[in-house]
């Protein structure tokens, strides 16, 4: 993270941070198969851990298992994530790092869909998008206050609910 910090994503070399970690270029890439990843590591696991999640939930409609699910990929994040604030201004100064973390949102979005599809529930796409938004909504707000992760879903959860209402039912037009 220093390297980045001190010169810039995009000026900063994997031989540079192979160097700073103290292992050869090729150790590096047994690690990490990009520079990117240097800053997303773990998270190729996190679709399955999100299935997994859905799989096992104990709730009893789509969006109460797609909720539950979620939480326990907020309590991960939380044991796992850094909230460091530099490593969220190096993402947010690189239009690749943006588009890197983008593409993992999109994946765990579509393992939540076809978890959820597989548990039976209807709209399971939108369903996904719409808690993944939440999800989103949450981390960045985790990251930016440090409350705890749960109790930011909860909020983002409350303003979906309360912006739905905003809408007319278009059954009673």
């Amino acid at each position: 993270m220093e390297l980045f910090v001190e010169h810039g994503y995009d000026n900063v070399t994997i031989t540079q941070i192979a160097e700073r970690a103290g292992i050869t270029r090729r150790s590096y890439f047994r690690y990490f198969p990009d520079k990117r990843e240097v800053l997303f590591g773990g998270s190729e696991q996190l679709p399955d851990f999100l299935a997994e999640a859905v799989r096992t939930s104990s709730g009893t409609s789509g969006p109460a298992i797609a909720l539950d699910a979620v939480r326990k990929l907020g309590a991960l994040f939380e044991e796992r994530v850094d909230r460091d604030p530099a490593r969220l201004a190096v993402i947010a100064s690189s239009a690749e790092l943006r588009e890197r973390e983008r593409t993992k949102t999109a994946a765990l979005t579509d393992a939540l869909a076809r978890a959820l599809a597989d548990r039976g529930a209807d709209e399971a796409t939108l369903l996904a998008r719409v808690v993944a938004v939440c999800f989103q909504e949450a981390v960045e707000r985790w990251m930016r206050t440090g409350e705890r992760l749960g109790a930011c879903l909860d909020a983002a959860v409350a303003a979906l609910r309360s912006t739905a209402d905003l809408f007319p039912d278009p059954l009673r037009r």
